[in-house]
């Protein structure tokens, strides 16, 4: 399948879909997933049309990894998690629903089960409360 300039993703980082935006670098962006599969879902994805891992420029997939792991601690912090799951699928058969790469950052806990991935829209007011509380941690690292 050849990259689809018109997904979701790439729409957000021409500024032509809305998000709630966490971080920014010149080869990064991160965001609330709008669909999370727990409070506190993030998202980052390459300033790179890749549609998978296997299209993706090693410079910019290096830079993904660098901010995954900028983000982690501050997500974790921001949600008192004792726990993180990051993934990062590659294929409609892997659960990929949107074809640019990214990553998942997602807080875990015990006996908090995770929603479904990509099924159930969260109230934007609270998408918004959570990328400030990821950004005041991220400040504070």
């Amino acid at each position: 399948m050849a990259y689809d300039q018109n997904n979701i993703f790439a729409k957000i980082l021409r500024d032509e879909a809305p998000c709630f935006k966490v971080y920014e670098d010149d080869k990064t962006f991160a965001f609330m997933d709008v669909m999370p599969q727990a409070d506190g879902h993030t998202l980052v994805i390459p300033k790179f049309p890749a549609e998978n891992i296997f299209d993706l420029d090693p410079e910019y997939a290096a830079a993904v990894s660098l901010t995954v792991h900028k983000l982690a601690p501050a997500v974790k912090r921001a949600f008192k998690a004792p726990g993180l799951m990051i993934a990062q699928l590659n294929g409609a058969e892997a659960g990929q629903t949107v074809f640019h790469l990214h990553s998942h950052i997602i807080p875990r806990f015990n006996g908090l089960e995770m929603k479904l991935h990509a099924r159930q829209m969260a109230d934007f007011d609270l998408l918004k409360q959570h990328a400030e509380w990821i950004m005041a941690e991220l400040k504070q690292a």
